[in-house]
């Protein structure tokens, strides 16, 4: 799903707490388990951003800082407080997914801005995206997808590349983090990365047979119905 349409996590996150997992440490096993994958599509597209990494460079920190951040706060919450979030959680990341398309579509026909000027203000808006990355993560693509095209005068090939390696930098700052936070449930997490890993490659070989819209919808709807679940209980 990652690897053809997005939205992974609302698949994975459910999981781990419906067999029993507290909704914290299902979190974190989730985000460490799937630096594999965000790892994956930073290398297939890190020809994408030849002549232009000086813009990774700088967005970096603060992808980096972000997601650092996120993953503190997410430290800080309370079991209780965070399932008490977790349905607002979900139905945000599913209505993101949900606008992918319309977004990308919109960003396609962008106007033109000051690149000398809009790619230092980036930084702020990432580094905000990154503390949602790295507190709960799904639907951060879209975000950092939709600030990049509105600060950063490029073509969305290389724009799309520029977001994959923020948001492994933001997904391995956190995950780095919670590697010492004792939350890590590692039988799960080993189980989950080498998934991670084969539906990647799964995914790539599947692409132009499966459409990603039906798939991306199958997810949005999982979600929807997830954080209804959650809301009624």
């Amino acid at each position: 799903m990652n690897a053809l349409a997005g939205g992974g996590t609302l698949i994975t996150f459910p999981v781990l707490v419906a067999v029993g997992m507290p909704p914290v440490e299902a979190n974190v096993t989730n985000t460490v388990a799937l630096c594999p994958g965000y790892l994956g599509a930073t290398l297939a597209q890190r020809g994408d951003m030849r002549g232009r990494k000086e813009r990774l460079w700088l967005l970096m920190p603060a992808a980096i800082v972000g997601g650092i951040v996120g993953g503190i706060l997410l430290l800080h919450t309370g079991e209780r407080t965070f399932r008490m979030l977790i349905p607002f959680l979900i139905l945000l990341a599913s209505v993101l997914l949900a606008l992918q398309e319309p977004i990308r579509s919109r960003l396609t026909h962008q106007t033109s801005h000051s690149a000398a000027i809009s790619e230092f203000w980036a930084v702020f808006p990432v580094g905000l995206a990154a503390v949602y990355g790295g507190y709960f993560g799904a639907g951060l693509s879209v975000i950092v997808l939709s600030v990049l095209a509105v600060m950063i005068d490029d073509s969305l090939t290389r724009l799309n590349a520029l977001k994959q390696a923020i948001a492994f930098c933001v997904n391995i700052a956190a995950a780095i983090l919670f590697l010492f936070s004792g939350l890590v449930h590692w039988s799960m997490m080993v189980v989950m990365a080498l998934g991670s890993l084969a539906g990647g490659v799964l995914g790539g070989r599947l692409a132009g047979r499966i459409k990603p819209a039906a798939l991306r919808w199958t997810v949005v709807t999982v979600g929807i119905i997830v954080s209804t679940i959650y809301f009624l209980r």
